[in-house]
């Protein structure tokens, strides 16, 4: 297939040649998806928060390319800062401040063709090594924001912390043959603000022996479809406003 064949808003960057980026697809944005390697309990896979970041980066950059321009989804960077979750195997996590430095480091280098670098978040421990990242870029003025993996409050859509109803549901809809339903079970079921001082102590392992915070009964596919929707609203309210 010949460049001049592509379709001009194609959404892979990964699968581009260089030339197609001079021509038809000139300073596009660029969607990068960061989620993470981590365990998401005994039914979720560890690749869970990077599964969703490139679901709703997918329906982001569709979104954006019909506003006009390309738009481009790159390549996922799938580990992020996940220190909390290091006391069950299969976890990987770079930290705070290599994420940080990853994706500054990565801005900058695809300013020099893209105008506008969009990180969507798929983990919670990357929100900060993220914002700082986003807030660098943009005092170096480049175009840079980004947005969160997360839905809006809304009746009806669960808001569990990890591995519970809501990431059940998300992945009984994104990737159901990886979700191990024999294997989910409640785990540590109070509220964040009140485990918090022993997370922050003893890591998730300290308070949820299975990793799960919350309880996946009741999630469902249909469930999940309709958190998606709801996630990709909330991303596009975000990015179009510009709200930090």
């Amino acid at each position: 297939m010949t460049s001049s064949s592509l379709p001009p808003r194609a959404r892979s960057l990964g699968e581009r040649a260089w030339p197609e980026l001079a021509e038809r697809e000139a300073s596009p944005v660029v969607v990068l998806p960061v989620g993470s390697t981590e365990q998401h309990g005994p039914h979720l896979p560890l690749d869970t928060d990077t599964r969703i970041a490139v679901a709703v980066a997918e329906r982001v950059a569709a979104a954006l390319a019909e506003r006009g321009g390309a738009t481009l989804v790159a390549p996922a960077v799938a580990y992020g800062s996940s220190g909390e979750h290091e006391g069950f195997p299969g976890t990987v996590s770079i930290g705070r401040d290599a994420l940080a430095t990853l994706l500054l480091e990565y801005g900058r280098s695809a300013s020099a063709w893209a105008s506008r670098l969009v990180i969507v978040n798929g983990h919670g421990g990357n929100v900060e090594p993220v914002r700082d990242a986003v807030m660098r870029l943009r005092d170096e003025g480049r175009d840079a924001a980004w947005a969160p993996c997360a839905a809006a409050p809304a009746d009806g859509l669960p808001a569990d912390a990890h591995a519970g109803r809501a990431e059940t549901s998300l992945l009984l809809h994104l990737a159901p043959g990886l979700v191990r339903g024999d294997a989910a079970e409640a785990g540590e079921t109070a509220p964040l603000a009140r485990i918090l001082p022993g997370l922050r102590e003893h890591g998730v392992r300290g308070v949820s022996p299975n990793g799960v915070l919350g309880d996946p009964s009741g999630a469902s596919a249909e469930e999940g479809a309709r958190l998606l929707d709801a996630i990709v609203h909330s991303a596009l309210a975000r990015l179009t406003g510009d709200v930090s």
